[in-house]
């Protein structure tokens, strides 16, 4: 299929492929099925990364990436996504891609310094600190409780969060908390920057979870106890935490699209090698009109779910929220992913749940995707309420008198 992608953006696309299928892959036979990925094997990929040109794509030259657009590293995003290890190689892997952005976009110069230099070079690591337990926030962002109060020229953090990603691995904490607590938390939360090292941070353990396996993503819950940052650490503006989180979240969404699309993609290619050389029934299981036509359902959703994404990219690069071109991206790619993704799986059978292919590596991360960023029913009511938004009453009144 061809897309209206750029051609800076096919070839970088196509060169981070090859890198994927040539460097990359033989690199993930070291760990798949439940090896130890050591930061050496990441360190070592990123610098053959960047002797292929490859390295931090949507990161400003002036920071060591490439400045593309955000339309034009879609595509790159996605050749990544063909491994485990591939987003993580070229510096384009979550939750850090998102975080650079948020303090590229809003941090200072100061901040974009002492944060998204190191960050950008891969020498941190850093986490979005906003979810909280039962009693705050999850899928419903306003109940969030975190404060922090001004105290002369600090901040004063007090709260409980969970499932922030890489957070016990972090340097820098990018954390969500209520500094005006008489308006309603959507007008009044700050994002503020917290080195993890600081006194009252506390990392209480990592959440036990599903997937995760060969890449080693950890989810922390933590506590801050009255943790003291300087008031320069405010990221942004200030009572602005929701706009910014909205402004990093939406381009991640579909950041997410294309890796888990690239996840997919590759997963499809594994299949149906496999079903070639398979014998059973007499002939090749390629040839059963069943899996024939499950491929094809696989190729034609993966195709509207890239076009998806790239249309949500286009209003963005234009300017625009685009808020439910975005949802809607969100919520077909990671239902289309994980069904393409599982009908692989069963394709191959035992070797399919067998460890020797990615295969189930894949299975077990792509299960989160429905829920991290928002969960599917989180963005079936952003689009549900706009669906409803501009209904007429009287277009009741014409069904009625048809029916009459």
């Amino acid at each position: 299929m061809e897309y209206d992608d750029s051609p800076e953006a096919v070839e970088v696309a196509r060169r981070t492929r090859e890198f994927v299928d040539d460097v990359v892959i033989p690199a993930e036979h070291e760990v798949l099925g439940g090896g130890t990925l050591d930061g050496d094997i990441i360190a070592d990929l990123r610098a053959q990364a960047r002797e292929h040109d490859i390295y931090a794509p949507q990161i400003p030259e002036e920071f060591g990436g490439l400045g593309m657009s955000y339309r034009d590293m879609l595509p790159v995003f996605e050749a990544a996504g063909r491994s485990l290890l591939g987003a993580p190689a070229i510096r384009v892997d979550a939750p850090d891609e998102g975080n650079m952005h948020t303090i590229e976009l809003v941090g200072t110069e100061e901040q974009k310094e002492r944060w998204l230099r190191p960050l950008a070079q891969g020498e941190m690591r850093s986490g979005f600190s906003m979810t909280e337990p039962m009693q705050g926030s999850g899928s419903d962002p306003k109940m969030i409780k975190t404060t922090a109060e001004k105290d002369g020229d600090e901040w004063i953090i007090n709260g409980h969060k969970w499932w922030t990603t890489q957070g016990s691995e972090s340097d820098v904490l990018i954390v969500m908390a209520r500094t005006d607590p008489d308006a309603h938390p959507y007008a009044g939360c700050s994002l503020i920057l917290v080195p993890t090292d600081t006194d009252g941070v506390e990392i209480v353990r990592d959440i036990p979870h599903l997937g995760g396996g060969v890449t080693g993503m950890s989810h922390a819950e933590i506590k801050y106890h009255d943790v003291r940052v300087p008031e320069e650490n405010l990221l942004g503006q200030l009572n602005e935490g929701f706009t910014h989180a909205q402004e990093r979240l939406g381009p991640a969404r579909l950041t997410h699209c294309m890796r888990f699309s690239g996840m997919a993609e590759r997963a499809l290619d594994i299949a149906k090698a496999y079903v070639s050389e398979r014998h059973a029934f007499d002939g090749p299981l390629a040839e059963k009109q069943a899996l024939r036509f499950e491929v094809a359902e696989a190729e034609t959703e993966l195709h509207a779910a890239r076009t998806m994404v790239r249309h949500a990219a286009r209003q963005i690069a234009d300017g625009k929220e685009a808020r439910i071109p975005v949802s809607m991206a969100k919520v077909f790619a990671a239902n289309v992913t994980q069904d393409v993704i599982d009908s692989c799986v069963q394709m191959c059978g035992g070797n399919g749940i067998g460890k020797d292919l990615p295969l189930a590596d894949f299975y077990e991360n792509v299960r989160q995707f429905r829920i991290v960023d928002g969960a599917d029913e989180v963005h079936k009511r952003v689009i549900a309420r706009d669906a409803f938004s501009d209904v007429d009453p009287s277009e009741v009144e014409h069904v009625t008198r048809y029916s009459a």
